[in-house]
This record gives C-alpha cells, sequence and structure tokens, in this order.
C-alpha cells in the first residue's frame, strides 16, 4: 500500500495550477456529497441498524484513510458522517427529490472539476489511476489544511519533489 505521501504526491503531480486545485474545492465536495446520496438508497435492516451502500462505502473509505493517517483519517470519516446525515435526509425526502440531488450535485461536480482540468492542461488523476477518486477527496482536506498552516512536513514532502519511488512503506 502507498503511504500518505506517495498517495498525495502522485495525486498533486495532476494537480499544479492553482485554478484547477482551487475547483477542487468546490467540484469534489459535491461529488462526494451526490455519490452519498445516490449511494443512500437502498437501505436495508440489521436489527435496529438501517444500512446503506453510501454506509459500507463510508467506512471501507474512513478505515483507508485512518490507515494512511490518523489525524486526516479523523477529519475524513467527521467529513463523510456528515456527508451520510444529509444524504439520509435528502434520500429520506422522496424519489423525484433524492435522484434530482443526486444526479443534479454529480453532472455539476463533474462539469467543474473538467473545467479546472482545463486549465491545469492535464486529464483527472483517476484516469490514469482509479484510487484518485479516493485520494481526491483526502487530498482537498490536506490543501485546506496547507492553506491553514498545517501538517507543513506533509507538505514539504509533496512540495519539495517528493519522489514516490524513492520512498516505500
Amino acid at each position: 500500500m502507498k503511504s500518505l505521501t506517495q498517495q498525495l504526491g502522485q495525486y498533486a503531480a495532476y494537480h499544479r495550477d492553482r485554478r484547477n486545485v482551487m475547483t477542487h474545492f468546490v467540484g469534489i465536495p459535491m461529488i462526494v456529497l451526490a455519490a452519498t446520496i445516490l449511494l443512500a438508497r437502498p437501505t436495508f435492516a440489521i436489527g435496529d441498524w438501517f444500512i446503506s451502500p453510501a454506509l459500507l462505502v463510508a467506512v471501507v473509505l474512513t478505515l483507508y484513510y485512518l490507515k494512511l493517517d490518523i489525524r486526516y483519517g479523523l477529519v475524513m470519516g467527521v467529513l463523510l458522517a456528515l456527508s451520510l446525515a444529509v444524504a439520509g435526509e435528502v434520500a429520506d425526502g422522496g424519489f423525484a427529490n433524492w435522484l434530482g440531488w443526486g444526479v443534479g450535485l454529480f453532472v455539476v461536480g463533474w462539469i467543474i472539476q473538467f473545467v479546472g482540468h482545463h486549465y491545469e492542461g492535464r486529464k483527472p488523476a483517476f484516469l490514469d489511476d482509479v484510487m484518485g477518486l479516493a485520494i481526491g477527496p483526502l487530498f482537498v482536506v490536506a490543501e485546506a489544511g496547507f492553506l491553514l498552516g498545517l501538517r507543513k512536513e506533509v507538505e514539504a514532502q509533496i512540495e519539495g519533489g517528493f519522489s514516490p519511488a524513492a520512498h516505500h512503506s
């Protein structure tokens, strides 16, 4: 398994243009929420618990993020829990509400992403490595933290010519 800095470094290589990074601050949360909404149906009961595909994906992703880094994993877990709460409310609002919000956010989010990659002049990372779909939200959280002056050691490894081939975990 690639380390945190290897994953973020590989993803960052596709995101050098600040306009592209900025579009990710809007597009990726929209896509994550859209996917969570769309996966919020159907639900099935296990005892008193209602389980959805969205919950299963959120748990798996949170465990993956925690394995990469405890601090980022905790932040991502909280953000995914919030996304699940919103998605549950939307899914409970009826089929048209669920589908409209899910598809609408998904389409608009991807349009924003592709505008950013137009500025970048490079295709999205997930087209070369499907893990980019999981790393994108983590990249946004990491970049937000960097802007706030957090995790400078991680930023330095990524921005300072980090070579994924030179580091193994």
